[in-house]
């Protein structure tokens, strides 16, 4: 079955009408939207990215049965030539902070990779969409400081607060995961102003009909 998770992009967005589905996992609790194929929005209750349930939300989605996963989520720029208003598909990620295992008593060794065959799927979906980037992820909930933006603009292309974190429990529970970014600012510094939440909600609604249609092709095709 065919997963989805949403966040900041899709708020706007014409979402299916779905059952919603608490799901009780070893982690916590976790809802999702389930019909021929199940929607998971990762900001349940209004929560930020530091405080999502990471474990709880994959948990869930692999007792949905879902064996393919795509993820849709808000990022920053770390590139002028990936400007705002822009589409990206991750190649690779990165991330120096706190990062959710589901091997907490054992050492495991799984490689958490970006689905290249999903990837390659969404690329036909979005042909627009930038390839081969790298995603580096930040704690939250503050946004970055133009030195950290200066030092993650040498090693990664985008900027975000879920992506490894959602890959990573992706690879430890066999589920093959692709995601794709709408880029909704530059980051810190880059930009001819600082971004905030409200510049991100507003490409969020700006952007709202493009991604609904998005999703409704991915179900289409990926479903």
């Amino acid at each position: 079955m065919l997963g989805i998770i949403g966040g900041t992009s899709l708020l706007f967005s014409r979402l299916p009408d779905l059952a919603p589905r608490r799901v009780d996992t070893p982690y916590g609790p976790a809802e999702a939207l389930c019909g021929g194929f199940a929607l998971l929005m990762r900001h349940q209750r209004g929560l930020p990215p530091h405080r999502i349930n990471f474990r709880a939300n994959m948990a869930a989605l692999a007792i949905l049965g879902v064996d393919r996963l795509v993820a849709i989520g808000s990022a920053g720029s770390l590139k002028r030539e990936i400007p705002p208003g822009s589409l990206a598909i991750p190649q690779d990620f990165l991330t120096w902070g706190d990062c959710p295992s589901i091997h907490d008593h054992a050492i495991s060794h799984v490689l958490p990779a970006l689905d290249p065959a999903l990837s390659g799927s969404l690329g036909k979906i979005a042909p627009g969409a930038h390839r081969g980037c790298v995603y580096a992820q930040t704690k939250g909930p503050r946004i970055e400081t133009m030195a950290e933006v200066n030092a993650l603009a040498r090693v990664a292309d985008l900027v975000g607060m879920t992506l490894a974190s959602e890959a990573t429990l992706a690879g430890e529970l066999g589920i093959p995961f692709a995601a794709l970014c709408t880029v909704d600012n530059y980051a810190h510094g880059l930009g001819g102003e600082a971004p905030t939440w409200e510049h991100i909600l507003e490409a969020s609604r700006a952007h709202r009909d493009r991604t609904g249609a998005i999703v409704e092709k991915i179900i289409e095709v990926m479903g």
